[in-house]
């Protein structure tokens, strides 16, 4: 037996053994992403991935006694309803969130009001548990004690990338296509050090951004890309804007390579099918095609009952965490489960993940994979049916992936 699978079965051995000595109860567990608007097939699907990832929770008894119960909520892609909808959610008595999918714009908002609700209401206080928003600022100079990310930062997935491209000799000329915000603000600017510094003869041949989930039609995008004469694009964007950006690509002939943050995005694979062939990469702490995923129900299991793909693979993270330390404490209090998590070591999907106490940022192996055909080996999981998936091509270990910090964590009195 391998070794993680030893870990995997102690772990529900554990939470067997201890299941009759704490009382039962239901956690509720607010997912507050973009379920409507440009972002909704994203959003929905994430959220029936945290539905399922928790019936297997309850099922196996990941927390113990304790249960989880996912509970909707549609921020439009909106910062300001996120806002709104906090005071639901405070007024409902959730004391955990999951968000990521609908942009780091929501995710620094939400991270800002969280942290002011709980240092104004102590004993009442929210958990952040952050799946997907990137932005580096969230766990730098604007961390929390009460924020967790179990995705890898941009800056961490960028330092992956441009290592990859180094390697490269047939990439000379790129073309960097970000949304308009902070997010792909900072993804643009860590492109162009780190390739300055790695590949000085890289050219940068054009920095674009764009309004988010507002743009409908992305060919002069690509005629701009194409005159420029780029080789590669390196692209932040997610969800509907990416499906459009390859969508155009694909129609305007644009023959250059893309490097992404966000491709497995739902969506995003039907929009390219085989003209991404090859094409298409991917850099996430995510990899679906993970030999150690290649017997487990997970994915198939999630496809054959809803239909879609599982793609949140670090959201399904987040609950192993949040379950751990639920298990391990027998408590639910956030002050309590959050201390706890801050150092904790898990099983991932992909293997052991460190959640670093200085500043709540997930340490784990970095992957880069290439949109290829499925071949039953290095490819057994397509991705909306089209027979192609992520074929892992290139690995940065956790050490390797790991950034320095610059958050200056307060944590509650006595923490």
């Amino acid at each position: 037996m391998t070794t993680f699978l030893r870990a995997a079965s102690a772990a529900l051995a554990l939470a067997a053994a201890t299941a009759s000595a704490q009382p039962a109860s239901t956690l509720k567990i607010a997912s507050l992403d973009a379920m409507s608007g440009p972002m909704a097939g994203l959003g929905l699907n994430v959220l029936k991935s945290f539905q399922y990832s928790v019936k297997m929770a309850n099922d196996e008894g990941w927390a113990g006694p304790t249960k989880f119960e996912i509970v909707a909520f549609d921020n439009k892609l909106s910062a300001q309803e996120a806002l709104s909808l906090l005071n639901s959610i405070v007024a409902q008595d959730i004391r955990y969130v999951v968000q990521g999918a609908s942009s780091s714009a929501v995710g620094v908002a939400l991270l800002g009001a969280i942290e002011k609700h709980n240092s104004r209401n102590p004993g009442k206080e929210i958990v952040y548990l952050n799946y997907a928003a990137q932005a580096p600022v969230m766990t730098n100079a604007q961390c929390s004690f009460w924020h967790f990310r179990t995705d890898a930062n941009s800056d961490m997935k960028i330092e992956a990338m441009t290592t990859h491209i180094a390697k490269q000799p047939g990439i000379r000329k790129v073309f960097l296509l970000n949304p308009n915000y902070a997010y792909g603000q900072e993804v643009s600017k860590a492109a162009r050090d780190l390739l300055a510094k790695k590949r000085p003869d890289i050219e940068i041949v054009g920095d674009d951004f764009h309004p988010l989930g507002q743009v409908k039609d992305y060919s002069p995008y690509m005629a701009k890309i194409k005159r420029a004469g780029a080789d590669t694009v390196i692209t932040a964007d997610f969800g509907a804007d990416l499906s459009l950006i390859v969508r155009a690509a694909r129609d305007s002939g644009l023959g250059v390579d893309f490097y992404t943050l966000n491709a497995n995005n739902f969506g995003v694979p039907g929009a390219m099918g085989a003209a991404g062939e090859g094409r298409v990469k991917l850099v996430s702490a995510f990899s679906p095609n993970d030999p150690r995923l290649a017997s487990r129900p997970l994915l198939g299991g999630f496809k054959r009952q809803v239909g879609e793909d599982f793609i949140n693979g670090l959201g399904h993270n987040a609950i192993l965490m949040l379950a751990q330390a639920i298990r391990e404490t027998k408590s639910t209090d956030p002050a309590t489960v959050a201390a706890k998590m801050e150092g904790m070591r898990f099983e991932g999907l992909n293997g052991p993940v460190e959640m670093r106490k200085s500043d709540h940022q997930a340490q784990q192996p970095i992957y880069v994979l290439s949109w290829e055909k499925v071949d039953g080996k290095t490819v057994v999981h397509d991705q909306e049916n089209t027979g192609l998936g992520w074929k892992p091509v290139a690995m940065v270990d956790a050490k390797a992936a790991e950034l320095a910090t610059s958050c200056q964590m307060k944590r509650p009195a006595g923490g």
